[in-house]
């Protein structure tokens, strides 16, 4: 006899530059295990094409975003981030994605968890998976059939074609995300010795740092790159990724993350001196396929690395003076730019970090799942 299908509500859409299906947390299994096999069949992993699902073949195209009321004092929100593999089965809830957490509120006003403020609506949202918090503010302009989202507009950012509504994201606290603080293993500079099969052993300096994504970041010229290699180039370069592999096992160590082996982050970042104008080029490893361009939170992080004295930025990176300061992250396809607010008593630490994303909802309905995956109670 065959299973039947359930329906599952959900909205496709498209946060900066990453792209996914949003759930209400009621509408999936309660146990973790449970739904996990709902978003790998959703998603149609593992399979490198992703071809029975929703997936783009991509680590990019391939997360879920999960949304609910939150009960946390002063929060109206809460998301619970998810990244899928096409060639695996793991679903991996603990690093943030800063892209997917734009589409956030407009996924909660669209459902009618929450509602229009005026013009424009800041949400406080806290990002389940590391406990961070953010203000995050869409437009909402009045229109025939009330307030709604507007997703159309001139905001333009790298990676993503065309124009749309801005929508801002001001951090509340991101310094040691996943890790225990800022600088995880006590030292803006660390050197490490790396060896592994096909390559000599070798010493790096490399910057450990989590402010609200774990990265290490290391100098192009130490591993013999200029740092402008092609996305193409750098996937197809087994040597070097193999020595960023063989690092970033280490590092995960140094960093207290222990086994990173079956873990997204940390994430690897390759620097070299800006060529169009930015601030730092960077060639971002996520973990395992150089990043087409950067994702959110790792160019916040790589541009608190740069206001700090003392980093492998330091020399490499251009910086402007004083204590708010925007940094031009330049990757594969554009720039990233972060506005970092400096505590004037302390212009080491970071208070604020605010950037610019957009979203757009591409597609509302069901996905459909057998009904066996779920395992619904009798």
């Amino acid at each position: 006899m065959g299973t039947m299908q359930i329906a599952i509500p959900s909205l496709f859409m498209r946060g900066g530059s990453s792209r996914g299906c949003f759930f209400l947390a009621s509408d999936l299994p309660s146990d973790r295990a449970a739904r996990d096999r709902v978003l790998l069949t959703v998603m149609g992993s593992p399979d490198k094409r992703q071809i029975d699902g929703m997936g783009g073949a991509h680590p990019l195209t391939s997360k879920v975003g999960i949304v609910s009321l939150s009960q946390t004092p002063g929060v109206a929100l809460d998301f619970l981030f998810a990244q899928l593999q096409p060639n695996n089965d793991n679903v991996d809830t603990t690093p943030n994605c800063g892209n997917m957490l734009a589409a956030v509120v407009p996924f909660a006003l669209e459902r009618g968890l929450i509602q229009a403020q005026g013009d424009s609506t800041t949400v406080r949202v806290l990002t389940l998976n590391t406990d961070m918090q953010c203000d995050v503010t869409v437009q909402t302009p009045m229109t025939a059939h009330g307030r709604q989202v507007e997703y159309e507009g001139v905001a333009k950012i790298d990676g993503v074609p065309g124009s749309a509504a801005p929508i801002t994201i001001n951090f509340l606290d991101t310094a040691g995300s996943v890790c225990t603080g800022l600088l995880p293993t006590g030292q803006v500079l660390e050197r490490v010795f790396v060896s592994g099969e096909g390559f000599a052993t070798f010493i790096l300096p490399v910057t450990c740092i989590d402010n609200g994504m774990p990265l290490v970041l290391f100098k192009a010229t130490d591993v013999g790159r200029t740092g402008y290699e092609t996305v193409a180039e750098l996937n197809a370069d087994t040597e070097l990724r193999t020595r960023v592999e063989a690092m970033r096992l280490q590092t995960g160590h140094l960093m207290g993350l222990g086994d990173v082996t079956a873990k997204n982050y940390p994430k690897m970042t390759m620097i070299a001196p800006p060529r169009d104008g930015g601030s730092l080029c960077t060639r971002s490893f996520i973990p395992h396929v150089c990043h087409d361009a950067i994702g959110v939170l790792a160019a916040v992080t790589v541009a608190t690395a740069c206001v700090l004295k003392g980093t492998v930025c330091e020399g490499v990176a251009v910086m402007p003076d004083g204590l708010s300061q925007v940094v031009s992250v330049e990757h594969p396809t554009g720039e990233f730019s972060v506005e970092l607010g400096l505590d004037p008593e302390d212009p080491q630490k970071v208070i604020r970090a605010a950037l610019l994303r957009t979203a757009r909802l591409l597609m509302r309905g069901e996905v459909m799942v057998a009904s066996a995956v779920v395992q619904p109670k009798a």
